[in-house]
């Protein structure tokens, strides 16, 4: 078979062809990595959320001595209570949001029989701070839950309420007594 030579049309036909499959293959690794089409189009990714959120007003109330029952009242029941160390409850708390840091949190509360002999909490949350950690509008601001004690005097004092009826004292008879005959 003698060799020919191939058409310059013919070449650079071959040549778009194989810029054009080089391209769609970077393209199509690139949406592996990003998980976008052109960074302009993502898909949907859901909150997950596992375990106890638990504040520091709420490790607060916790103090040695109390009961399994009055700890599982303030926290909630333990993500972990492990058969070989039943004195030992953990709680875990982590939220896993799209484009957002991890948050992971651990507290341990240990027993001695029944009753608490201490607590083991890392660095947590406010009630305040770990709702404006999880809302999606930063701009939010949490309402004010109690009355200063100025307040609470400019407040109008509630009228009374009525005092109620008398009774009369002694029988009453809306009907005539029975006589005998």
């Amino acid at each position: 078979m003698p060799f020919t030579r191939k058409s310059p049309s013919r070449r650079r036909l071959g040549l778009a062809a194989v810029l054009g499959a080089t391209l769609a293959l970077a393209g199509c690794e690139s949406l592996q990595r990003t998980d976008s089409l052109f960074g302009l189009i993502t898909p949907y990714r859901i909150d997950i959320v596992q375990g106890n959120a638990i504040t520091k007003e709420q490790a607060a109330q916790i103090r040695p001595g109390m009961s399994r029952l009055q700890v599982r009242d303030i926290l909630g029941t333990p993500l972990l209570t492990d058969p070989f160390h039943a004195q030992r409850w953990d709680y875990l708390f982590t939220l896993r949001r799209p484009n957002t840091a991890l948050q992971r949190r651990s507290v341990v509360v240990t027993f001695e029989g029944d009753v608490v002999k201490g607590i083991e909490a890392g660095e947590l949350p406010s009630e305040r701070e770990f709702v404006a950690s999880i809302s999606r509008f930063k701009d939010i601001r949490a309402p004010k839950l109690e009355l200063s004690e100025d307040e609470r005097k400019a407040l109008p004092i509630p009228p009374r309420p009525p005092a109620p009826p008398v009774e009369e004292t002694g029988p009453v008879r809306p009907y005539p007594p029975l006589e005998a005959s």
